[in-house]
Parts: structure tokens; C-alpha cells; sequence
């Protein structure tokens, strides 16, 4: 069974930093772009960052600056560094990767989310 397990969330202060984890298992092949999306309650899921398997990057404009996505191949694991954290940057964070399996299919898979608050 493939799957993402995200880790690192948590209740931060406004200014403080967290790092998120998103580590990829399962019969991989290779894992192409790998991103991360948030949703606010009431809100759609939106793109946070995403970076490909030769690590080119990008980010949403409200968190560039901020936030540094990177990726271990190694490992299958993708991460978000979040500084200099908002109020606003309150969501549950989804990790989403691109798998490409041993047997030759290509899926799509969302991570369980984990919840980042950020208190004024």
C-alpha cells in the first residue's frame, strides 16, 4: 500500500517557525513533483508549494519569502520550513505527490493533512 504521512504541525506563535514532514511509503518507483496545499475552514484547498524531482520550486505569492519547500529523493520525503508564521497562515496542511509505481502506474496521493495554528 502507498501512502504520505505528514508530520510537524502544531500551535505556534505569530513570528515563530515550524517544519513540516511528508514522507512517501510503499512500492515507489519515483516520485515526481511533490507539493504541499492548506485549507482555513470555510476556504478552498489552495496551493502552498510544490517542487519537482529535480528540484525546481514554487510557491504561492503569500508565502513567498517565508516559507522553503525542499525534498530527500533518498527518502521520499518532502518538507516545508515555515518562518516569520502569520495568523493567517492558519490551515490544515495536505501534502500531495505525484508516484510513479514499480508496476508502471502513475497515481496521484493526498497525505492525511496536519493542522498548523498560528496565534496572534
Amino acid at each position: 500500500q502507498v501512502q504520505l504521512v505528514e508530520s510537524g504541525g502544531g500551535l505556534v506563535q505569530a513570528g515563530g517557525s515550524l517544519r513540516l514532514s511528508c514522507a512517501a511509503s510503499g512500492s515507489i518507483f519515483s516520485i515526481r513533483l511533490m507539493g504541499w496545499y492548506r485549507q482555513a475552514p470555510g476556504n478552498q484547498r489552495e496551493l502552498v508549494a510544490t517542487i519537482a524531482a529535480g528540484g525546481s520550486t514554487n510557491y504561492a505569492d503569500s508565502v513567498k519569502g517565508r516559507f522553503t519547500i525542499s525534498r530527500d529523493n533518498a527518502k521520499n520525503t518532502a518538507y516545508l520550513q515555515m518562518n516569520s508564521l502569520k495568523p493567517e497562515d492558519t490551515a490544515v496542511y495536505y501534502c500531495k505527490a505525484a508516484v510513479v509505481l514499480y508496476s508502471g502506474s502513475y497515481i496521484e496521493l493526498w497525505g492525511q493533512g496536519t493542522q498548523v495554528t498560528v496565534s496572534s
